[in-house]
């Protein structure tokens, strides 16, 4: 474990990404909170919808990878629909996930790695129970109070299909994430096969 700590720890986060054009109306909704808000935050990250966050030695990617390729994989792609605005209250604004059920799914079929995606005791994984798309987070009581007053009235409707996860990875000291690794969902069984004598 001493030999672990001397390499640099890395923030993770498993993600769904929303084709292009989807990406693209997404970030001018952040971009119009950010300024009518004041809250930079909204307006840099890129819309995605967390499985998955977890903080881990960068040692310990390519076993992560390696273990995460399969399981992935045995998904099948999925329509993901967007509906709406919802709010966490006091500090995050968020757009809808309507069809959580393969989601939900996929993301209690990496469970089994949580002892991989485990630094240490203060940093557990968290696998996600909401998925939703983030608009603004961690608001100022006020800025949540006028946003969500805006919002909670608001329509949005889009979707896409999720066909690959997204590892993003970000040391420590950086600001922006990175993409790591890109997973395919390819309904990829694992099959057992059994062994024929003859």
């Amino acid at each position: 474990m001493q030999l672990m700590e001397n390499y640099p720890a890395c923030e993770y986060l498993l993600v769904l990404e929303p084709h292009e054009a989807l990406r693209n109306t997404i970030t001018e909704i952040k971009k119009s909170f950010a300024e009518k808000f004041e809250h930079p935050p909204a307006a840099y990250s890129k819309p995605h919808i967390t499985l998955a966050r977890f903080r881990q030695y960068e040692l310990a990617e390519q076993r992560i990878v390696a273990r995460l390729k399969p399981l992935i994989a045995a998904s099948d792609s999925f329509l993901v629909e967007l509906e709406d605005y919802g709010s966490f209250p006091t500090h995050t604004i968020y757009i809808n996930v309507k069809t959580k059920t393969q989601l939900t799914t996929l993301v209690k079929s990496m469970r089994p790695l949580q002892r991989l995606m485990k630094m240490n005791e203060e940093h557990k994984p968290h696998f996600i129970t909401e998925p939703h798309l983030t608009i603004a987070r961690k608001l100022l009581p006020w800025q949540y109070e006028k946003g969500w007053l805006e919002y909670s009235h608001g329509h949005f409707s889009g979707k896409f299909m999720a066909e690959q996860v997204l590892l993003l990875r970000k040391r420590l000291h950086e600001k922006r994430y990175e993409t790591a690794y890109r997973f395919q969902l390819l309904h990829e069984r694992q099959e057992t096969v059994q062994a024929t004598l003859f």
